[in-house]
């Protein structure tokens, strides 16, 4: 993949819903937060725009009624240039931000937030498959602990491990949150 691509920054659901949600890990935060918040400060610098996606659902702690569809605390602070609500897992599906993409003359996107196997890693897919150059800035994702069927509990360093290995030179080019700004020109 070549340098230097207009892009935008994609932060997906960095949002207050996973505190109330089973296996949240208050610990997995400041790290988590550190990284994103360099990730936005270096975009708004180089001048990028910062797209913010919402997970948003009818019922429970995903629902705009529950109080918990806002930024997580910690975050830092951003004017989006444009603000998603989804209601699926890629932040493309059912929304308008690919035809705001092309319109901006965006081609690569920088993808963070939350969750690194879910949200984060099927929109890296989608926009991949819609012509996107992609950077998965992973150290800029957060996942929580899962347990497999068969009993095991996989560590979110192990699903982010395997999300990195599946889409690496697929999908994306997995990056560090330098990495991926000095990739990155503004629109």
């Amino acid at each position: 993949m070549s340098a230097h691509k207009p892009a935008a920054l994609l932060v997906i659901d960095v949002q207050e819903s996973f505190r109330h949600r089973p296996g949240w890990d208050p610990e997995a935060i400041p790290g988590f937060l550190a990284a994103q918040n360099a990730l936005i400060e270096g975009a708004r610098t180089r001048g990028l725009p910062i797209v913010r996606v919402f997970h948003v659902a009818p019922e429970g702690v995903f629902a705009p009624a529950s109080g918990h569809v806002t930024p997580m605390t910690g975050l830092a602070s951003f004017e989006p240039a444009l603000e998603v609500r989804k209601q699926r897992h890629s932040a493309l599906a059912g929304t308008d931000l690919g035809a705001w993409l092309i319109e901006h003359g965006v081609t690569r996107v920088l993808i963070s937030g939350m969750r690194t196997e879910q949200c984060c890693e099927t929109t890296a897919r989608a926009a991949s498959d819609a012509g996107f150059e992609v950077d998965f800035v992973s150290e800029a994702t957060l996942t929580f602990a899962m347990r497999h069927a068969n009993g095991r509990t996989y560590t979110p360093e192990e699903i982010r491990e395997r999300t990195e290995l599946v889409l690496a030179g697929r999908f994306a080019s997995i990056c560090t949150v330098a990495e991926a700004l000095a990739r990155s020109l503004p629109q």
